[in-house]
């Protein structure tokens, strides 16, 4: 059960396909000599976040029957990929989606949930929201994902646990807000770390936040990427605003002490939390 992971916090280009393919075999292949079993990447990372009219063009089909999508395909026989991308249903219907690339075939793991539309975002103007959230067995144990947004509204991360997610991975694009310290950290990344550790602590189980970074149309993303353990120690973090990638061991035993040492997320009574919200949605 135990594994070893990569977090490739990376930059891409708005609507540029085969540049973004490209370096995700990349970084893959980086991943893969370093002996990861899985590599994961940010939000939007195959298609760029500021896509905006181009969402057609950049969705699903777009890069499924592209030759380094084949190429990704086959790595994927070696090593397990996780990304985001656009992802077009059979109804036409766009998602802002996570992908996992597994076998040498690819499937949607998540689609987000919560669109921002507020300030500069402008997702649900051109994304169908997300109306289930599961999880799912990798070589690492049982896994689930987010996108962005989805990590600031705890009952998903909470149904994540419920559902046996040992990991939660956390994929985004998340941009630079004003305000920092003399050391050039974004104000915004302690406010992310605090609860990314808060989750990791009270569901016992690791915490994986992979941020994009570089530029578009005047916004910059700030990465920071991390792997948290199921106690909320930061076992690797990466730096802010440059391409990175970062290790980290899944340790099947790290999750087993957590929850006997503290037996909060064992307790927990979804029963009791279902007929509660019964009676306040009522």
């Amino acid at each position: 059960m135990n594994s070893r992971i990569a977090v490739a916090q990376i930059d891409v280009r708005v609507g540029d396909i085969n540049y973004n393919l490209k370096r995700h075999i990349e970084y893959v292949d980086e991943a893969r000599s370093n002996g990861a079993s899985i590599v994961i990447f940010p939000e939007l990372s195959l298609t760029g976040y500021s896509i905006r009219d181009l969402v057609h063009d950049v969705a699903q089909t777009s890069y499924h029957n592209h030759p380094h999508f084949e190429k990704l395909l086959e790595l994927s026989k070696e090593i397990q990929i996780i990304a985001g991308g656009v992802e077009e249903t059979s109804r036409f219907k766009l998602h802002n989606a996570v992908l996992l690339l597994a076998n040498g075939e690819m499937s949607i793991v998540h689609r987000k949930i919560y669109l921002p539309t507020y300030g500069m975002f402008e997702e649900n103007r051109y994304f169908l929201p997300g109306d289930s959230v599961r999880s799912f067995d990798t070589p690492a144990g049982r896994w689930g994902t987010l996108i962005c947004e989805d990590i600031w509204h705890l009952s998903l991360p909470y149904l994540l646990a419920q559902d046996g997610a040992e990991v939660i991975v956390a994929i985004s694009a998340g941009p630079t807000r004003l305000g920092g310290d003399k050391k050039g950290k974004p104000a915004v990344a302690d406010i992310n770390l605090e609860h990314h550790r808060t989750y990791a602590r009270l569901l016992s189980c690791y915490f994986i936040f992979c941020n994009r970074v570089g530029f578009e149309d005047g916004i910059g993303f700030w990465g920071g990427s991390t792997i948290i353990s199921p106690s909320g120690t930061i076992i690797e973090q990466a730096p802010f605003f440059d391409n990175a990638v970062i290790y980290g061991d899944i340790l099947h035993e790290e999750i087993k002490r957590a929850r006997r040492d503290s037996r909060h997320a064992l307790d927990e009574r979804p029963e009791f939390v279902l007929k509660e919200l019964e009676r306040i949605t009522r």
